[in-house]
């Protein structure tokens, strides 16, 4: 099922290796020209847009762009308790991680009365995406907004595409996690339109936000790519992938029920196996068939499982492993070997590692504590995942006193004069003449 790619006998330079792990053929920029329309006339028309694009693109014109709160309340009292237990749980350990990785303040004296102070502050107002199309991702909702609440952001919206099954609404179980987070404020708006609409703000209806977070399909990567420099953005996330490293000591069960976990998401989802065992390989793959087999979304898990994005790459040894996996800079690593904790810490590229087979990404999609929004397409070589810092300016204070300054300011002025930006040195020679 999985293709395999072979590179015992090969010795790789850095640019090969990126050329030969499997990839999804996704191209944010081809999708560039068909949001930027949608954008402009969200941003010219308001409402009237948003209403007719929810019409075209799903089927359905709300009654109400902006969720009644009486609606978000109703979908909190309908939810299943055990889903409603399993959120508050997620909620809880999100939170508790997040607020603990909020940076502290700096203050440091390069000299008497020369302070440097650096503070984190929150951004105003956020816009947060979910969300709803193959799958209902209420998960997305408590990462998105535990974070921003944990950063201090004192105004969320939430936007979700609007639901023809129910009313136009997006689905209940989104709305249960907005009641559970206390936000009020949630959109029945999906696509590039909920972008737009984030971004430039819409009369009487949305305010413009500060930064936009939260995962899309391609349409809305290509929105996000379109306002970014009007606005903040985290990423642009594109189909979800899983990369497991694993050695002879690994559970053959355990890496397929994995590696299937991830193709059920999306038909360009990628699943990647690196070991340096032919026999596991053979393993796996006799129980991804079985479980194949018995899964519930059979055809797009068989498509992202043969698809050009999912392989198994066989290596020479550990050391070719990590190599792989650097190269691959998945979104989500697994590691299922001997000493997984010291092959974990050699990693560099990796939205989140998974050490040790008790891990699994599942765990982690949901309620470990760590965020699921996570840089994918190999993006990991230079981005991170979802934190507090995506919602957080570090802005600096610079405190000198009078004599603080009277120590540094003939060296101030020099720089100036060698930058031919005399009145810099001006303004600091008026003080020191007083």
């Amino acid at each position: 099922m999985l293709t395999r790619i072979d590179l015992r006998e090969r010795e790789l330079t850095a640019r090969e290796l990126l050329a030969v792990v499997p990839r999804a053929d996704i191209n944010v920029g081809d999708a560039l020209a068909v949001v930027e329309p949608i954008i402009e006339d969200v941003r010219v028309r308001g409402e009237a847009a948003l209403r007719e694009l929810g019409e075209r693109f799903d089927g359905v014109a709300p009654a109400h762009l902006r969720v009644p709160e009486e609606e978000i309340a109703r979908a909190l009292e309908g939810l299943d308790p055990a889903v409603r237990d399993a959120l508050e749980e997620a909620i809880d350990r999100v939170g508790r991680f997040h607020r603990a990785t909020v940076p502290p303040p700096v203050d440091v004296e390069l000299a008497p009365g020369a302070i440097v102070s650096q503070r984190w502050v929150p951004v105003g107002r956020v816009g947060l995406y979910v969300p709803g199309g193959l799958a209902v991702y209420p998960s997305s909702v408590v990462m998105n907004v535990v974070t921003a609440q944990a950063a201090g952001v004192p105004s969320i919206a939430v936007t979700s595409p609007p639901q023809r099954a129910f009313g136009g609404l997006p689905h209940p179980t989104i709305l249960a996690a907005c009641a559970l987070l206390g936000v009020t404020e949630v959109y029945a708006v999906g696509g590039a339109q909920a972008v737009a609409m984030l971004a430039h703000g819409v009369d009487d209806l949305c305010d413009p936000v500060d930064v936009i977070t939260g995962p899309g399909n391609v349409y809305v990567a290509a929105a996000k790519r379109a306002v970014n420099g009007l606005v903040g953005i985290d990423s642009e996330a594109g189909p979800t992938e899983i990369a497991v490293i694993a050695d002879s000591t690994a559970t053959p069960r355990f890496v397929a029920a994995d590696l299937l976990s991830q193709a059920e998401h999306d038909p360009m989802a990628g699943s990647v196996l690196i070991t340096d065992s032919v026999d596991l390989a053979d393993a796996v793959e006799r129980e991804l068939g079985a479980l194949v087999d018995a899964t519930t979304h059979l055809a797009r898990t068989k498509e992202a499982l043969t698809g050009r994005q999912s392989a198994i790459i066989l290596t020479s040894g550990i050391d070719q492993s990590v190599a792989v996996a650097d190269a691959y800079g998945a979104e989500h690593l697994e590691i299922h070997t001997a000493d997984a904790r010291d092959v974990a810490a050699r990693i560099r590229n990796a939205g989140a590692v998974f050490v040790g087979e008790h891990s699994p990404v599942p765990l982690g999609d949901y309620l470990a504590g760590s965020n699921h929004v996570l840089p994918t397409g190999g993006t990991a070589r230079f981005a991170s995942g979802l934190g507090v810092t995506a919602f957080l300016k570090a802005v600096s204070y610079i405190d000198y006193s009078a004599d603080a300054l009277a120590q540094v300011g003939e060296k101030v002025v020099a720089l100036a004069n060698a930058e031919d930006l005399p009145a810099h040195g001006e303004a600091i020679r008026a003080r020191l003449e007083r």
